[in-house]
């Protein structure tokens, strides 16, 4: 599936809720499923800086796929860094970085964010950006 197509299918999934509580349920289920980050990786290095919570990401180059693991120690924001996996892992760095992210806007999701949590979420994206930037150059 494309980014695009996986975006859609996101927000189909968050406009069969009727609130945000079931919405916010939904993104604590969506973070139980996250591929997880492996423990030798939670590092400093891979902390996204700019978030409340601890959130680790990483990233490696399969084939011309970039995949995406990660955790946090907050739910939601396990959710929410799940939901961007989900998006962005398993494409190509290319695709990743051309890739909008209006999606989060058309779920509601900025909105509906603490001050703190919204700023991490851009901090998250950025970081995904940022992985994908490195990795094209690799493989040019």
């Amino acid at each position: 599936m494309t980014i695009k197509e996986i975006q859609e299918e996101i927000i189909d999934e968050f406009s069969m809720f009727d609130d945000w509580m079931q919405r916010y349920e939904y993104m604590i289920e969506l973070g139980k499923s996250l591929p997880l980050i492996e423990e030798q990786y939670k590092t400093d290095d891979n902390l996204i800086k700019g978030c409340q919570s601890k959130v680790w990401v990483h990233a490696e180059l399969d084939g011309d796929k970039l995949i995406f693991t990660a955790d946090s120690d907050a739910i939601i924001t396990k959710g929410i860094i799940a939901i961007l996996v989900r998006a962005f892992s398993n494409q190509k760095p290319q695709d990743i970085i051309d890739a909008d992210t209006q999606f989060i806007d058309e779920i509601g999701l900025k909105e509906h964010l603490s001050p703190t949590r919204a700023n991490g979420l851009v901090s998250m994206i950025k970081q995904l950006k940022l992985y994908a930037v490195a990795y094209q150059t690799q493989l040019k």
